[in-house]
């Protein structure tokens, strides 16, 4: 299984496979702060949203590991840290749920008895116990999302996935390639076109690899492509990762899931969401409420570092779009598959969730919402 990142307590050393240098080099960072963290974030050298949120658990780790000032300090230094990290990917939710999960472990250490480095050491000492349980977490949510999706996948089917739901998305085996993995560790004999994911090709470059590394029979795509396969009947089903899931079962993923979730409606292709609990925001109901990151506009204008475009020509580059939840057939989850109604479904199997994980736009932010 790729090791997507992980903590060196010898070294105290967040390493993290860089995924910009793929499939070219195979390169390992080795982030020692907050910053360094908070970087690898936002310039995307660690992706999907399950991948961000163990991230941001480390980062915070080593925030906390860094600081040596006084409690009053502290005061100021805290939200600071944690905001620093809200603030590298806003669309991602399971970032904003670990964080809080974070921020709950460390305010309860700081309520015990003792002076105020006694209990930074036991802050300290519950970050990085809660981080590797994040990261752990995820991985068996993955297997249990593999498992499950792999039920719906027949054998001879060929199935499309868009952008990386991979090892590389999560921390580890994934989410909608999980349900790959999964079957093709049961002997299913499949294929899968693969979407190469413009603009940043997180299909061809990630997706791609991946399959290619654990043996499965894949074939790489331009996205205008998927349309054709299908009406020729070339496609039995459709499955994507999520980065956000609302309350009634809208889907924040990697811009280009939309239109291909249209052209699967309208070919009568399923089309399935593979995510954990962690992705799922109870704090809004609907797509027009998640906010949608936006990026620079030299990743559409460039293939890599050579222009393609006028320089100064003006681009609209949102890094998601949202499905609504009659486009969805059914939610590949760590408790099973979930089937419409989704709202009904969510609020179902999905309790206990947290309430208010994440920013909400304040405008709609999404004209396919």
């Amino acid at each position: 299984m790729i090791d997507t990142i992980r903590y060196d307590p010898h070294l105290e050393v967040v390493e993290i496979l860089d995924q910009t240098k793929l499939p070219l080099e195979k390169i390992v960072l080795r982030c020692t702060t907050e910053g360094e963290i908070a970087h690898a974030i936002k310039s995307m050298q660690i992706r999907g949203a399950p991948a961000i949120g163990v991230a941001a658990a480390y980062g915070v780790h080593l925030g906390l590991h860094r600081f040596t000032g006084t409690e009053e300090a502290f005061a100021t230094a805290w939200p600071e840290l944690l905001d620093l990290l809200r603030s590298t990917r806003p669309t991602a939710v399971n970032l904003f749920w670990a964080l809080q999960r974070l921020e709950q472990v460390v305010e309860e250490a700081l309520l015990t008895r003792g002076e105020f480095s006694e209990r930074l050491a036991i802050a300290r000492q519950r970050t990085l116990k809660e981080a590797d349980a994040i990261r752990a977490e995820d991985i068996e949510m993955c297997k249990a999302i593999g498992r499950c999706g792999a039920d719906f996948l027949k054998e001879g089917e060929t199935w499309i996935t868009h952008c990386n739901a991979g090892a590389l998305a999560t921390a580890g085996y994934g989410t909608a390639l999980g349900v790959f993995r999964a079957a093709h560790e049961r002997g299913t004999r499949f294929r899968v076109f693969v979407d190469e994911t413009r603009p940043l090709l997180q299909g061809s470059r990630l997706t791609a690899w991946e399959l290619r590394e654990e043996g499965i029979d894949a074939t790489l795509i331009c996205d205008n492509m998927a349309g054709s396969l299908m009406a020729a009947g070339k496609i039995q089903g459709v499955v994507v990762g999520a980065d956000r899931i609302t309350a009634d079962g809208f889907v924040a993923n990697k811009i280009g899931t939309y239109p291909l979730a249209v052209l699967a409606r309208y070919h009568r292709v399923p089309f399935y969401v593979a995510a954990p609990a962690s992705t799922f925001d109870l704090s809004i109901s609907h797509g027009r409420q998640i906010v949608i990151e936006e990026r620079h506009p030299d990743e559409v204008r460039s293939f890599g570092a050579r222009p393609t475009a006028p320089i100064e020509m003006p681009v609209y580059n949102p890094a998601f779009d949202v499905t609504p939840p009659e486009l969805v057939t059914a939610i590949f989850t760590n408790v099973g598959a979930l089937k419409p109604p989704l709202g009904a479904s969510i609020r179902e199997r999905m309790t206990g969730l947290p309430t208010r994980p994440g920013p909400q736009a304040r405008p709609a932010a999404d004209p396919a919402a």
